[in-house]
């Protein structure tokens, strides 16, 4: 019995895949909507802002949904020479029978189809996973990031009441200490101390490697935080020694993170660079996995360097008597290029890269099974999807 068209199927049937589709669809538009009403109600701009890029990625995933359903009887039907479809296979190719409209037209031409019916639905479904799983990572991303930083709201709150007990301190005692004096002796003291006591932590190689160990542990540690605190409050906020450092830290990670979300121009050539890389015997996918757990590792080492750095240049300005503390100013000069957004495309390039191999990985997992030849080796799969989970 060949596959009935829409106009040979009951109408209840049709009826009822459309009310599923709408309804869900419609479900997960309401609640998109009603998310920004909230986040808007809050006050919340840059995470409104990340919202909106995200429903401008689902609407460019539904476009090119649209643009694959429209073209796809156009698509089948081109022919090319057989002979063309001998190289770069991702798997060995294995006698099988077409039995689509487009391949049989092609056959009689004595061509094959450029691209067969089932794999333009599967295209389809990978790249609608592919986004899926991306925005899924980005959530997660400033879910584990809001995490990180709730933990230093008790830093916060103890910095407030010591500075209070100290003005109040002042008051009594009639000290003329002055407020930056008050504000750097312990804080930046402490995060000198931790960072540069010892000869050996003067050299760059050690500094280095105590920066790449530091990320895997208590990245950010109290001392950091009070240091980088003051000498922020003292550059910014000199006459406000009870500013809200961590309410700021929060905004700076919604402001970030809407800079990362989304899958921008470049990303998509990144993609099909690499399903064209995708060649049976290259293990591309396997070494492609590597490039975001590179990349992760030295944007941590970096970002702890510069802490260090900072930590160098306050124990520097020690040897100057005129200073009776260590005297900490933050610069993006301690960034590649003195540019710290390189810093924002690299973790928006992990985010993607990473979203990419899970997402290709579950697909092929779905879609072919686990012992497909694009899954490639077992080990080579699941070091994949560690590496993965591990990012």
């Amino acid at each position: 019995m060949d596959d009935a068209s829409l106009e040979h199927t009951p109408t209840w049937v049709v009826a009822a895949v459309c009310l599923v589709i709408v309804s869900v669809s419609l479900a997960a538009e309401r609640f998109l909507h009603y998310l920004g009403k909230a986040l808007k109600h809050k006050q919340q701009k840059t995470l409104y802002s990340a919202l909106q890029r995200l429903k401008e990625e689902l609407m460019l995933l539904g476009f090119i949904s649209f643009i694959l359903s429209l073209s796809q009887s156009f698509i089948v039907h081109i022919c090319i020479p057989e002979t063309a479809t001998h190289f770069m296979l991702p798997c060995k190719r294995e006698n099988h029978k077409v039995v689509e409209e487009g391949a049989i037209v092609c056959k009689k031409k004595g061509d094959v189809p450029f691209l067969s019916l089932e794999a333009l639905h599967q295209l389809h479904i990978f790249i609608f996973v592919l986004g899926l799983v991306h925005v899924v990572f980005c959530a997660t991303t400033i879910f584990l990031g809001g995490a990180q930083i709730r933990r230093w709201k008790h830093w916060e709150t103890g910095i407030h009441r010591d500075i209070q007990k100290k003005l109040l301190q002042t008051d009594i005692v009639g000290n003329a200490t002055p407020l930056h004096v008050l504000l750097r002796r312990n804080h930046q003291r402490e995060l000198v101390s931790e960072r540069t006591e010892g000869f050996w932590k003067q050299l760059a190689v050690v500094s280095w490697i105590i920066a790449f160990s530091k990320q895997f542990h208590d990245s950010v540690g109290k001392s950091d935080y009070e240091a980088l605190r003051s000498a922020f409050v003292l550059i910014h906020y000199p006459s406000h020694p009870n500013f809200d450092f961590h309410k700021y830290m929060t905004r700076a990670l919604e402001h970030d993170f809407k800079r990362v979300v989304g899958i921008s121009w470049y990303l998509w050539l990144f993609v099909i660079l690499f399903l064209l890389l995708n060649i049976n015997g290259w293990h591309t996918y396997f070494w492609l996995a590597f490039l975001p757990l590179f990349l992760l590792l030295v944007v941590g080492a970096k970002l702890q360097h510069i802490i260090t750095r900072l930590a160098q240049e306050a124990a520097a300005s020690l040897a100057d008597k005129t200073n009776q503390v260590p005297n900490i100013k933050p610069s993006k000069e301690h960034f590649w290029f003195g540019k710290p957004s390189i810093v924002l495309h690299l973790i928006h390039f992990i985010l993607f890269q990473n979203a990419f191999e899970i997402g290709f990985f579950f697909w092929v997992l779905v879609t072919y099974g686990f012992d497909s030849c694009i899954m490639e080796k077992k080990a080579y799969a699941i070091s994949r999807l560690v590496i993965g989970l591990i990012i």
